[in-house]
């Protein structure tokens, strides 16, 4: 018994004889994708142009999803919330947001011993 095959272009939907399985590379990666001669000949032809841009750009990696493994704990048993208020009423200079100081975690442990982190 035979079985016959046919391939349908992603693009357009079209049932050409021509259509076959395409592999392409962007960024390292490769996929693959049904497409006739035509639609090959288009893919080819925007990935030539992409080029100059991928080559110039540089690559945004996404804002981090909390702690990163391995990374110890500055303190332990407070908020850096914490740590800001004890700073103002103490005349420590510290920003209102973003990172504090390892020195402004050090003064903070000296004056709260039960705030430093296990080994």
């Amino acid at each position: 018994m035979a079985e016959k095959v046919i391939r349908v272009d992603d693009i357009d939907g079209s049932e050409a004889g021509d259509v076959a399985k395409r592999d392409f590379e962007v960024l390292g990666r490769t996929f693959t994708i049904d497409l006739s001669e035509d639609n090959h000949k288009r893919l080819h032809e925007t990935l030539t142009a992409l080029g100059p841009f991928l080559d110039n750009a540089v690559e945004v990696k996404p804002a981090g999803k909390g702690r990163k493994a391995g990374r110890t704990a500055k303190i332990k048993g407070y908020t850096n919330g914490d740590v800001r208020e004890w700073a103002l009423n103490e005349g420590v200079e510290v920003s209102e947001r973003g990172k504090i100081s390892d020195e402004v975690y050090a003064a903070f442990i000296e004056a709260h011993p039960d705030a430093k982190p296990d080994a």
